[in-house]
């Protein structure tokens, strides 16, 4: 449904095609959900892109359906330095987006040696490799909204607040920046390699194609396919919402304005996420999928005792939409309806691609020219 609320935002940029057309990108990460997403719509902008990452790890798996066929992969982990720097040397990418992590909290806490390994020293591996090829122009590294130090406030998170985190997972994303800030300080810029280094942090995505295990929407999209009522644990956790198109945009957005001439005052770290409005509990999340899903669709509480997560958490991101031309394009209903749809047509037998390109191309419907 389209409202005032969802009409075209004077600062919602498209990522410009004529920037993007022939351009040599690497991503990691891209046999992940986003990252899935990230390479599909690259490749609609006519980048040519190599993917650098673990082979995926469920089935089945939006990589396969929508994204293999569209990138130069090179199965390989991040923990690897050697192997990393012998992608860079062989492509010669010009722009790195570098979403490779161990993404999730709860498994953090079963592996914590693994999640720093992975989301700390992968990132080291990373901007290593890169400093060693000279065809890099601009570096992403995206982390998370939990790399902050969270102190349940009610109010948004900026840019300059401090990095933490609790469980290992957040405390590894927190990391993940302190070591972007040390090499853009270190390595890159005047007298050292030319690359701008920008990091993105981003609210909780939802969307089609995600059947990770643990994770709210695929957890919910599998019970309710399987006609059972989905169990939640933490119902009143206040997240930032958005579709995965959303920050997708804008790390688009950011690795466009590193590559400019005017780089270097990108080259720090972004916010990206909702509105204030649509940073709601997990169970209105919930309700507002059982509804749109239909089908006696239905929820219950999970018995504890699990895990800290945190209760309230939220970034602000004012400094993006004022000097990146990026902005929310989907309000919370809206993308859930999204993600519901996705969900039901591929179910129904659609083809995964075709969903995804349909809805890449409606959400670029909604933004203005580059």
């Amino acid at each position: 449904m389209t409202t005032a609320t969802a009409a075209t935002a004077p600062g919602a940029r498209n990522p410009d095609p004529a920037f993007w057309a022939g351009r040599r990108v690497l991503v990691t990460g891209h046999t992940g959900f986003k990252g899935a997403w990230l390479t599909l719509w690259l490749a609609r902008l006519g980048a040519r892109v190599t993917g650098f990452s673990l082979a995926p790890d469920t089935q089945p798996n939006l990589f396969d359906l929508v994204a293999r066929d569209r990138a130069d992969t090179r199965l390989a982990d991040v923990r690897d330095l050697d192997a990393l720097k012998r992608c860079m040397a062989d492509t010669k990418p010009e722009i790195v987006l570098h979403l490779a992590a161990q993404a999730l909290v709860r498994p953090s806490y079963a592996d914590p040696v693994g999640t720093y390994a992975t989301n700390v020293m992968g990132t080291v591996h990373l901007l290593e490799a890169a400093r060693g090829c000279t065809s890099v122009q601009a570096v992403v590294i995206v982390t998370s909204d939990k790399a902050y130090e969270n102190r349940e406030w009610v109010w948004a998170y900026r840019e300059g607040e401090a990095m933490g985190g609790h469980d290992p997972y957040s405390s590894s994303k927190g990391c993940a920046e302190l070591v972007a800030s040390a090499y853009r300080s270190s390595f890159f810029g005047p007298g050292g390699h030319p690359a701008r280094i920008g990091s993105a942090r981003a609210g909780n995505v939802v969307g089609g194609g995600d059947w990770s295990l643990d994770r709210l929407i695929p957890d919910i999209v599998r019970a309710f396919r399987e006609r059972r009522s989905v169990e939640i644990r933490s119902p009143h956790a206040t997240r930032p919402w958005q579709h995965v198109l959303e920050p997708l945009s804008g790390y688009l957005r950011l690795a466009e304005s590193l590559a400019g001439a005017d780089g270097a005052d990108f080259s720090e770290g972004w916010n990206f996420g909702p509105a204030d409005a649509d940073c709601q509990p997990v169970a209105r999340v919930v309700d507002r999928l059982a509804e749109t899903w239909g089908m006696g669709a239905a929820w219950h509480l999970s018995a504890g005792p699990h895990p800290h997560e945190a209760t309230f958490l939220k970034v602000d991101a004012s400094k993006a939409r004022a000097r990146l031309g990026w902005d929310r394009r989907l309000r919370l209903d809206e993308a859930l309806a999204w993600t519901s749809q996705w969900y039901r047509a591929q179910g129904e037998g659609a083809a995964a691609a075709d969903l995804t390109l349909d809805q890449i191309a409606r959400y670029e419907a909604r933004g203005s020219a580059a």
